[in-house]
């Protein structure tokens, strides 16, 4: 049928190339990652609330009421719904449902003075440089959270295992040196546009669906010579075949299709980006994502800090955060969702000559909610000036090895790094006592 012209050309690179334009795709060699994944007895889906630039701990959830002012700040602590419990003023959505928070405040670590290895140690669990443990500092970049979900869990409903949600991306949300495969689908574009879609899950206007299913008609016609000529086909393909399927699928259009929601439910969320970003999380964890990470900014307050939390910050996540729990427990998804709040690091507890803050990794506030946590808890205390935990300190380590607990995850196991050696998923990390239920 195909002369020698076209036995001549490379199937590798006619898929990688031609497949993919074909079908009008930008999505990653991440579709790779729907290779087969072992049975799990656990089946957690995680939505991670990131607080790029690092949220202040001591002015939302940690607050130090009796400090000194240069220390305690602007801000008044109410009462929330937990006894004994207070936090920021600011924050009175979310002062209402601390029953559904576990507030983690004894973890700790030492990059204060970098944004990036900071994120790194926080989305990883893994120092790229020497930590308190002794582990020696390197260079490999460690997958996220989500890269591994989706090597050890995989492909659920056609849907991507991990998916981002961002306006500003946040490094070190890949997945390392697993490979491309395992990255996740990053949605760039703001869904709160009202013309908002997703470029790897819509067909091009220039390509259009006829030409779309021909070309993978074209494709399937290849994959049946080869077959007949070369033997089995790779699994390469497959993973075009995949890409092929979610551009067409109706289940990824109406997941990433926020119109389908009532008005009230997206006033409810806030028309904000953070806001519609944290209801299309929702979205996608109902339709099979297991893994979506919802990235907000700017917390970085070195200037100005209570003027832009009061003003913005605080009033934005607190209604999109309060709104998210509620929805979750009501469609019954908390049951099996496990939602962390966190940032890269805290905030220094002395209030700076420009009325902000500045870096503080040695002391954070990270919240968990749902599926496998001991909600209405606080974990861990500061000492008085927010320096330092007082008591017992967890590393970022302990705080990896909790969740891939939760999710059911080996944290023992090993895998191997390019260059063949073996590097252990969760650096002797332990489970952080009273977080999960």
């Amino acid at each position: 049928m195909f002369g020698p012209s076209f036995q001549s050309v490379d199937r590798r690179t006619f898929l990688r190339v031609g497949a993919a334009s074909a079908l009008g795709l930008a999505l990653p060699q991440a579709l790779a990652a729907k290779a087969a994944a072992p049975a799990r007895s656990r089946d957690i889906n995680v939505i991670v609330l990131w607080m790029g630039g690092g949220a202040s701990n001591i002015d939302t959830f940690d607050m130090k009421p009796d400090a000194p002012a240069e220390i305690r700040g602007e801000f008044k602590p109410v009462a929330t719904n937990l006894p004994g419990v207070r936090v920021c003023e600011h924050l009175p959505m979310m002062s209402r449902r601390m029953d559904k928070l576990c507030t983690l405040l004894s973890v700790s670590h030492p990059e204060s003075g970098d944004h990036v290895a900071a994120v790194h140690y926080m989305l990883t669990g893994y120092p790229q440089r020497p930590d308190p443990t002794g582990q020696p500092a390197n260079s490999l970049i460690y997958p996220a959270y989500g890269s591994v979900v989706s090597k050890e869990m995989g492909w659920r409903n056609a849907m991507p295992p991990y998916v981002t949600l961002t306006g500003k991306a946040a490094p070190y949300t890949g997945a390392g040196y697993l490979g491309s495969s395992y990255n996740p689908l990053t949605i760039k574009n703001d869904p709160a546009d009202p013309s908002f879609s997703v470029q790897d899950v819509t067909i091009p206007d220039v390509v259009g669906l006829d030409r779309t299913k021909r070309r993978q008609s074209m494709l399937e016609t290849v994959d049946a010579w080869q077959k007949q000529n070369e033997g089995p086909i790779g699994e390469r393909n497959k993973f075009y075949r995949q890409a092929y399927d979610l551009v067409t699928s109706p289940a990824a259009k109406r997941a990433f299709n926020l119109k389908e929601e009532p008005d009230k439910v997206r006033d409810r969320y806030g028309r904000s980006r953070h806001g519609q970003s944290a209801l299309l999380a929702r979205r996608l964890i109902e339709a099979g994502v297991r893994f979506v990470t919802v990235e907000t900014a700017w917390w970085d307050t070195h200037q100005d800090n209570f003027k832009l939390l009061k003003d913005s910050r605080l009033p934005d996540v607190d209604r999109w955060w309060s709104a998210l729990l509620d929805d979750l427990e009501e469609r019954g998804l908390l049951e099996t969702t496990m939602v962390i709040w966190m940032g890269e690091f805290g905030r220094t507890p002395t209030v700076n000559a420009g009325a902000g803050r500045d870096h503080w990794g040695w002391a954070n506030a990270i919240c968990l909610s749902g599926a496998g946590v001991r909600m209405g808890s606080v974990v861990g205390k500061t000492d008085r000036k927010c320096e330092r935990p007082a008591g017992t300190t967890h590393t970022t380590h302990d705080f990896a090895a909790t969740v891939y607990k939760n999710l059911g995850i080996d944290g023992t196991k090993e895998y191997l790094a390019p260059d063949g050696r073996p590097i252990l998923l969760n650096y002797h990390g332990t489970p952080i006592e009273g977080v999960l239920a």
